[in-house]
């Protein structure tokens, strides 16, 4: 079938880079090449569509062939929800009539992924839409135990640099604090964690039902550093997952340093989906130096180091499970759009044992959000419990044994008693 009839396709990358987009391009273009249709590449995402002036290029498969095992993406990324205007969206849907596409590909998580059933359900039927979820995070209701891509290659590089990391402070004695990428959900922290034998992970989800504070953050930390002084120990490396701050929330952060002493650690904005801006707000920075404030009346003193660690992860050369991951799933997108099913609803595409499984827009995006469900981190899991085994910080049985309560407040300088009231609400 021609072009001129069947249509054209058209692929659209949102939200940050993950590693494997490239994988996906390269295997959207090559299999709906091979299905007779023409490929059109859009660049920047949703922002170039929203305007009067769109960017696409024609894509061939000698074009993207090469680069499937490559980090970042050819078609470059943004964060512009077209669905915020519907001015936007008609431009979205003009300009896909324009240059006849039929069938949508989009890359991306569930702000992504919204934006995608937003042009399938406007479109009525003329453009068939399927969603290839994306993030390093791993957040996605996906079935059990299938990630989304760019999660594993993440996780690789993360435990590399965390090893590292844990090596310098065991020769140099001290401790480091790296936060790492995971607004929502903490799998990217607690992966890294455990692979690198991490001192301390925490994670959001250990505070779903309660509040955490910046107080509170602090003490979980440094029961850690005083178990491990009592174990003969004065380094470490802790792993914050970086949701920890939407958690404390901006008027929590606010009632502990202050509204103008809080502007010295970045700025509190918000992206085009209503997000935190997470990356402006140097939280290393600012829980090392509350950190130093809390430690200081115990007489704790140890060199602490921030890091940040995400950034580096985004555009890192898929590993190979990524980079075959991506190949089913680009080829999985386009055999749901040529398939019967693609005229009855949009989809998420999933692969589950070897087989594809379209996940229904309708069915993963929750109406009142207009994103999907968030996977959380399952605190009753053997993967959880296992990780929390290996962690050195504060447990009940601390607090039970009075030779162990007796070690601890010692080393803080504390009364068993005064120790008690500190730190036995941190666990």
């Amino acid at each position: 079938m021609s072009e001129s009839t069947r249509g054209r396709l058209a692929i659209v990358v949102g939200g940050g880079p993950a590693p494997g987009i490239n994988g996906v391009i390269s295997a959207v273009t090559i299999e709906a090449i091979r299905r007779g249709l023409e490929v059109v590449g859009v660049r920047q995402g949703f922002s170039s569509l929203v305007g009067d002036s769109p960017k696409t290029v024609i894509l061939s498969a000698s074009e993207v062939g090469p680069w499937y095992n490559r980090g970042g993406s050819i078609l470059g990324t943004s964060r512009v929800n077209p669905a915020k205007e519907p001015a936007h969206m008609q431009n979205v849907l003009d300009t896909f009539d324009r240059l006849n596409v039929r069938y949508l590909v989009t890359i991306g998580g569930d702000d992504t992924a919204f934006s995608g059933s937003q042009v399938y359900e406007r479109a009525k039927g003329k453009i068939k839409v399927a969603h290839v979820p994306k993030t390093i995070d791993n957040d996605l209701p996906l079935p059990p135990g299938i990630p989304t891509f760019g999660f594993e290659t993440a996780r690789h590089y993360g435990v590399q640099l965390a090893r590292a990391l844990h090596e310098d402070a065991r020769t140099t004695g001290r401790w480091y604090l790296v936060v790492s990428m995971g607004r929502a959900a903490g799998h990217l922290a607690l992966g890294i964690g455990k692979a690198a034998a991490a001192t301390l992970t925490l994670i959001r989800e250990e505070f779903r039902d309660k509040k955490l504070t910046l107080d509170g953050l602090a003490d979980a930390i440094i029961g850690s550093m005083v178990k491990r002084k009592v174990e003969g120990k004065r380094y470490g490396l802790v792993i914050l997952a970086e949701g920890l701050i939407e958690a404390i929330g901006e008027q929590g952060l606010i009632d502990a340093i202050g509204e103008q002493e809080l502007k010295q650690y970045g700025k509190i904005e918000k992206d085009p989906h209503g997000h935190l801006r997470l990356g402006e707000i140097e939280f290393g920075r600012m829980v090392r130096e509350w950190l130093s404030k809390r430690m200081e009346p115990l007489g704790l003193k140890s060199v602490m180091i921030d890091k940040d660690l995400g950034y580096e992860l985004r555009c890192a050369d898929p590993i190979p499970f990524d980079a075959e991951y991506t190949r089913d799933l680009g080829y999985g997108a386009v055999k749901f759009l040529m398939s019967p099913e693609a005229d009855q609803y949009g989809a998420i595409v999933s692969v589950v044992g070897g087989k594809l499984m379209p996940l229904r827009f309708q069915d993963m995006i929750v109406p009142a959000t207009k994103r999907m469900q968030t996977r959380d981190v399952d605190l009753n899991s053997v993967t959880y419990e296992c990780a929390r085994q290996y962690m050195t910080r504060l447990e009940k049985e601390d607090f039970a044994s009075p030779d162990k309560l007796a070690l601890l407040a010692a080393a803080a300088k504390l009364t068993p008693d005064a120790f008690r009231e500190r730190f036995e609400k941190v666990v």
